[in-house]
């Protein structure tokens, strides 16, 4: 009896010793993750830049100077629909992460029941040849049932891994949510305060016109003109005063889009058009390093993090090969009456631990694995993509403002000359040097160019919006180093601790 009692002590002891040898020496499955491939950012920007130290972009649109500017930006990242909707996505991602990390914990379930059966006499049971067992029966019972798959192999480990990194690819799609509602409220400003003087400089040369459509009739009348002066006049009139309508349409419609972008009824902003603001100021920006757009463009750290989240799938795939370990406990009470359910003799347990292998499934799962190697392939490919694409952007945004800059430059040039002949002209007429029709046609001269002035203005003043959008304006280090992010530049792979593991 002593012998037989040891051997059955002593075989627990050694499944115990066994069980925690191969936690021990378990680890997770697939590869771990070293960061996105290295990509080449090339030396430096291929054109002239300011040689600054890069601004802070994080609020890039406060630097224009425009408190409605502000107030509109500020309003449309708290109430647009897309930016609440991103948060949702955020909401989404987090609780899926949650639901992966529970994995690691066993289930538990607790019940309860009473039953009321009849066994046949008749049956494999012979229930009339047993003394003591009736035929009718009420069986009460209250109990727990527990599950746990113990991780051997890392795949609740790379679950979890990959549910955070697509978490943090939406918390940088968020991120890019916001740099695009920044970008497309001030793009429809800056674009509604461009038509208005646009409108105003149209407006002027019409009434010029007017003016001299006015004259050229009187010296018809006269017999000083002939009809076709004044049909000449006309036309130039009706040509400039029908392009007013569309001027003071793209008005309108920036400003009912701004009503849209801020989460509102589109005519919740037409109070805009009775109001004027200055034009703001065009210089030259210090985008610092080019690299640093790497950093900033939140659509380039949201594909790195689903590349590492395509890299984590490999390792759920993978120990799908590997044997799981399972262990399932019940207990619980039972008895034929309620007043004896809770006696320790109605006292009743169960454990049962299982070892399952899938031994052979026809090659599904080694399929599934070159499955998700192909799709961190694709995810990788979509990275060097993001990254080239970025940097194209910027690269760019960068030559349509300064070509902007200096068409800008150009046109101011040309209004200033107009303004000082208009100037020349007024003095010439007051001395009886020339005729007031002479004096209208320099009036329209300088209107045209204050014209074209407002419209080269208004679109350097969109491209700067573009670059800022290019560089990833809009991002905030404060927030990103909050979410525990880190750096996702290629020379520089995140901290993050799945990229740290050997």
């Amino acid at each position: 009896m002593t012998r037989s009692s040891n051997r059955c002590h002593g075989a627990p002891r050694a499944a115990a010793v066994a069980l925690g040898t191969l936690l021990l020496g378990a680890c997770a499955a697939g590869p771990d993750y070293r960061g996105p491939p290295k990509v080449d950012t090339g030396s430096g920007w291929t054109q002239p830049v300011a040689a600054q130290a890069p601004a802070d972009l994080s609020t890039w649109w406060t630097t224009l100077g425009d408190p409605t500017l502000d107030r509109l930006v500020a309003t449309a990242l708290a109430d647009n629909l897309d930016v609440r909707q991103a948060q949702a996505r955020i909401a989404e991602e987090r609780a899926l992460r949650d639901r992966a990390a529970g994995g690691y914990a066993p289930s538990v379930g607790v019940g309860g029941s009473v039953t009321r059966r009849r066994q046949s006499e008749n049956g494999p049971l012979p229930i009339g040849a047993i003394p003591g067992l009736a035929r009718d029966q009420t069986i009460y019972d209250a109990g727990f049932d527990a599950g746990w798959e113990i991780d051997l192999f890392g795949a609740t480990r790379r679950a979890v891994q990959g549910a955070e990194a697509r978490m943090q690819a939406a918390q940088e799609d968020a991120v890019g949510v916001r740099v695009s509602i920044a970008a497309e409220v001030a793009r429809s400003y800056l674009g509604l305060r461009g038509a208005q003087r646009e409108l105003a400089a149209r407006e002027a040369s019409v009434r010029s016109l007017a003016h001299t459509a006015e004259l050229v009739g009187q010296r018809l009348r006269a017999g000083e003109a002939a009809q076709a002066d004044l049909d000449a006049a006309q036309a130039r009139l009706s040509a400039a005063a029908a392009g007013l309508p569309a001027i003071q349409a793209r008005a309108r419609a920036a400003a009912l889009g701004l009503g849209v972008l801020l989460g509102a009824p589109p005519e919740r902003e037409l109070a805009l058009l009775d109001t004027t603001a200055a034009p703001i100021t065009l210089l030259p920006i210090p985008v610092g390093q080019r690299a640093d757009i790497l950093r900033r463009r939140p659509d380039v750290r949201a594909t790195e993090r689903r590349l590492a989240a395509r890299s984590a799938d490999i390792g759920v795939a993978t120990a799908e090969l590997f044997p799981k370990l399972s262990i399932g406990a019940s207990g619980g009470f039972q008895a034929l009456d309620a007043s004896q359910l809770f006696e320790s003799t109605s006292q009743r347990f169960s454990l049962m631990p299982l070892i399952s292998w899938r031994v052979f499934d026809g090659g599904r799962v080694r399929a599934e694995i070159r499955a998700s190697e192909a799709r961190e392939q694709q995810a990788a490919f979509a990275y060097e993509k993001a990254v080239l694409t970025a940097l194209g952007d910027a690269e760019r945004a960068l030559g349509d403002y300064r070509l902007g800059l200096d068409a800008v430059q150009r046109q101011q040039a040309a209004a200033d000359a107009a303004r000082r002949s208009y100037a020349h002209a007024q003095a010439r007429y007051a001395a009886g040097d020339i005729a007031l029709t002479d004096l209208l046609a320099e009036e329209r001269v300088l209107h045209d160019a204050e014209d074209g002035y407002a419209r080269t203005h208004t679109a350097a003043a969109i491209d700067l919006v573009a670059l800022f959008k290019a560089l990833g304006g809009g991002w905030d280090a404060d927030a990103d180093d909050a979410r525990g992010q880190g750096s996702t530049t290629p020379s520089s792979p995140a901290p993050r601790e799945e990229q740290r593991r050997g």
